[in-house]
């Protein structure tokens, strides 16, 4: 299996990743916003997504979202192919755009949405946490993409305050400070 950042070299595969979310939306009866085709193709254009392949063949995807002028990254659009699922592959994917996201946006809080116990799982052992949506960007752009999902009445209604999905949160500075408190207790 090979993950690596996408580019405009993997273009070819954004109608199949695209309809790949859309058909795990409706096998799952859960909300997973849509996107199109071109949406994923700038997502590769712009060196802000990951892919997983098997001999050529699309095997997961995951995506960065950069809001609140850098302060905010959102993972966004995590997939793997049914064929690929129960493998491990959407951890290996998470991590991986996890690490590029450091990487492309040191000191910027990252973070999600998902209604996916397995996501939730992975993010929490990646460091994140659960957060009231509060704590997650205002950028209205970043919400404005959750329209295409069934629950956005939900969201509307609470005036953003709450939905299906639970917020996540890693915060790459209070996790060094997390990390220096602990040295320090280890050394006195």
């Amino acid at each position: 299996m090979e993950i690596v950042i996408a580019s405009s070299n993997y273009i070819h595969y954004s109608k199949t990743i695209s309809l790949c979310i859309d058909e795990s939306a409706k096998d799952r009866g859960t909300g997973i916003a849509r996107r199109t085709p071109e949406y994923i193709s700038k997502k590769m254009r712009n060196g802000n997504s990951v892919i997983a392949l098997e001999n050529d063949k699309f095997a997961g995807f995951c995506y960065i979202e950069v809001w609140g002028h850098g302060n905010y990254v959102a993972h966004s659009g995590l997939i793997v192919s049914p064929e690929f699922r129960g493998q491990g592959l959407a951890k290996k994917i998470k991590k991986t755009v996890f690490e590029l996201s450091l990487e492309k946006y040191p000191g910027a809080k990252i973070f999600g949405i998902t209604t996916g116990q397995a996501v939730m799982k992975i993010n929490y052992e990646l460091g994140y946490k659960p957060v009231h949506f509060s704590e997650l960007t205002d950028d209205p752009e970043f919400w404005k993409g959750c329209q295409t999902c069934k629950n956005y009445d939900v969201l509307t209604r609470t005036e953003r305050s709450m939905c299906l999905c639970t917020g996540m949160l890693h915060d790459p500075n209070q996790a060094k400070k997390t990390q220096t408190n602990t040295t320090n207790k280890e050394t006195k």
